[in-house]
């Protein structure tokens, strides 16, 4: 009897320990994921040269049609084509290889989800709310975009400046109406 539960104890500590490592590496291996996704961060490419790539004028013209007034400009990640449609201003963002990243339209604080609105005006209280811009994500491309000087993993989000005195601040807000700190100006 008592080598049954010596047996039984001792089976169940070694599943119990098997468990732990299991679980132990699964964070490991969340942590690697991690590290894994900031490395691909690192690794956006930048654009050579001042002239907007002729593929990505091209590429412009399939995803949007026959739009006119288009004014292009290079940055650093990106080709950027600002134009009108259907009387909203936007952007449209080229990654290196001419593909479409995203789109950004300016909005309204009332645009937000209602969730959002009564979060910033509880928790951002003693701001100002200046503009709001959405950000389309284009869900065929896993390239990252860069807002506001910073690389956030592309997802169709809402930014809201808000400032306080000389201090303006960044807030990012999800489809849902999450709202987190997203950075300093």
């Amino acid at each position: 009897m008592k080598k049954l539960a010596v047996l039984s104890f001792t089976a169940l500590f070694a599943i119990a320990m098997n468990q732990s490592q299991a679980q132990t590496s699964g964070k490991e291996q969340a942590n690697l994921t991690k590290k894994e996704v900031k490395a691909e961060r690192k690794a956006l490419r930048k654009l050579e040269g001042n002239n907007v790539n002729e593929i990505a004028r091209n590429s412009f013209y399939k995803d949007f049609g026959n739009i006119t007034n288009v004014q292009w400009k290079r940055t650093e990640n990106f080709d950027v084509a600002s134009f009108s449609e259907n009387g909203q201003k936007m952007e449209a963002f080229y990654d290196y290889d001419a593909n479409l990243i995203g789109t950004t339209t300016a909005k309204t604080f009332a645009d937000l989800p209602a969730n959002a609105q009564k979060e910033i005006r509880s928790k951002y209280n003693a701001y100002s709310i200046g503009p709001v811009i959405f950000f389309d994500d284009n869900e065929w491309n896993e390239t990252d975009m860069i807002m506001y000087g910073s690389q956030f993993n592309d997802a169709d989000n809402y930014f809201v400046e808000l400032s306080k005195g000389n201090e303006k601040i960044i807030v990012r807000v999800d489809v849902p109406g999450f709202v987190y700190h997203f950075t300093k100006l």
